[in-house]
């Protein structure tokens, strides 16, 4: 590709369910380092980086060999990217956010996710999505939905099963034809648009959902979204964890 494409791990050492988890280490290597050895795989990124605001894991990330920058303490992932960005690459023209704690992110998806702005110069943003193929998920509040147009471009994101099956048994439709979306938290910005969406407010949309990315499709962007297979699994809680200890071993 002839953009410049940069991803980024935005990483911090916190975490409420599972504390330290990006060190984790049981499999021999710890849990961030999963996840840069997968993004490095992806042809699309000129270049990887950790954001952290963590010295213990800027020092990790050395120590295996990956680049890390510190940050300043912010409130989600997407501003400490902006942060780097803004400081070190000016030359950056696509920003890709990598969710650390997947180890196991398909490469190729993130390829997906730069070829989606590339193809679309409309677009200011680009995420993924996969069909929903079960009833927890899809009526779960912790898995977001998105709704797209016919060409691809996200036209709102819920916590809610939208869209809204009023005339058929929604479990009847779950088993065929799934019109329901799950948002895979995987972001690539234009780096121009990252640097105004980050000083831009929280919007209404946004507080009310907890959801960034309408903040985006409230300020007017057009956000491209891909359909891919997803079988990457966040590691959120100990069994998580210990699900992947036991895959990988």
């Amino acid at each position: 590709m002839s953009v410049q494409a940069v991803g980024f791990i935005p990483a911090r050492l916190a975490s409420t369910r599972l504390p330290r988890k990006l060190l984790l280490d049981q499999t021999g290597m710890p849990l961030i380092q999963h996840t840069w050895e997968a993004a490095l795989r992806a042809e699309s990124l000129a270049e990887l980086v950790v954001a952290t605001d963590s010295e213990e894991i800027s020092e990790t990330v050395r120590n295996f060999g990956g680049r890390a920058e510190l940050t300043g303490e912010h409130p989600s992932g997407t501003d400490r990217i902006a942060e780097v960005v803004r400081r070190a690459y000016p030359r950056a023209e696509i920003v890709v956010n990598i969710q650390g704690d997947e180890p196991e992110i398909n490469p190729r998806n993130i390829d997906r996710l730069v070829g989606l702005l590339v193809e679309n110069p409309n677009a200011q943003m680009a995420t993924l999505a996969t069909p929903i193929k079960t009833r927890e998920q899809r009526d779960a509040p912790s898995c977001t939905k998105v709704v797209c147009g016919a060409d691809g471009r996200a036209l709102y994101f819920s916590r809610c099963p939208i869209p809204f099956c009023r005339d058929r048994d929604p479990d009847e439709v779950l088993g065929t034809d799934s019109p329901w979306l799950l948002h895979i938290g995987l972001y690539a910005y234009r780096r121009e648009f990252l640097l105004k969406l980050t000083e831009l407010p929280p919007s209404r949309l946004e507080q009310l959902e907890k959801l960034e990315q309408l903040r985006a499709l409230e300020a007017g962007a057009i956000i491209q979204v891909g359909v891919v297979d997803h079988t990457a699994v966040g590691i959120d809680t100990p069994e998580d964890y210990a699900r992947f200890v036991k895959r990988f071993v």
